[in-house]
């Protein structure tokens, strides 16, 4: 039973090295299955351990092969992330302090105090920012939640950031993906991409801290 259980968490977790399999063995019902995670992992908050951003540059590269359509990828899976963080932030706004004060499980208080921190400096562009940065991308519409921010301003910004980093991540792995130094070193690609993306994160935390 436990082998059981574990096989379902280590396929989630690496939804991403499983996907070519996944994509023959399923055929188009595979975008389900990208659909969920890609929700799960913007709209649960105690779940900004699933893959995300290298999830996203795989779907690229699959598509170059043919093996997705690139528009329908791109359709789900805005759809997924705009949808993932509306529902976070209504969880952030109906339960938000009670979690707070309980603690959310497998949640970092680092990793909260960085979020509250982009909200300090960047109000609600942070919807947008955060998406590019692990972890934050999570806590970001929760805590909006937790905040009462103004729905209507929430949602402007939550497209945007949502349309904006699948775009992003998708059309990198499509029009890079399958270059072959890319290809045969993809895992050190996306830590790059994420590296390249914490540096932006600590820029912008560094200011917030000034303030």
């Amino acid at each position: 039973m436990f082998e059981q259980v574990w096989s379902i968490i280590d396929l989630i977790l690496h939804f991403d090295d499983f996907l070519p399999l996944i994509i023959e063995e399923y055929g188009v019902f595979v975008y389900f299955f990208l659909f969920l995670i890609i929700f799960l992992e913007t709209g649960v908050v105690v779940t900004p351990y699933l893959p995300g951003d290298s999830l996203l540059f795989l779907v690229g590269a699959i598509a170059a092969q043919g093996d997705l359509n690139i528009l329908t990828a791109l359709a789900l899976l805005m759809v997924a992330a705009v949808a993932g963080d509306t529902v976070n932030y209504w969880i952030g706004r109906s339960f938000g302090s009670r979690f707070l004060s309980r603690g959310i499980p497998f949640i970092k208080e680092h990793h909260i105090r960085k979020t509250e921190g982009y909200f300090e400096r960047y109000g609600a562009k942070t919807i947008v920012i955060a998406r590019f940065a692990p972890f934050v991308r999570t806590l970001a519409p929760f805590l909006a939640g937790t905040g009462k921010m103004d729905y209507s301003r929430f949602i402007q910004f939550n497209a945007a950031g949502g349309v904006l980093w699948v775009a992003s991540f998708v059309f990198a792995g499509y029009l890079f993906g399958n270059i072959p130094i890319i290809s045969e070193n993809f895992n050190i690609v996306i830590f790059a991409i994420i590296a390249v993306s914490m540096v932006g994160v600590a820029s912008m935390l560094l200011d917030a801290r000034r303030l």
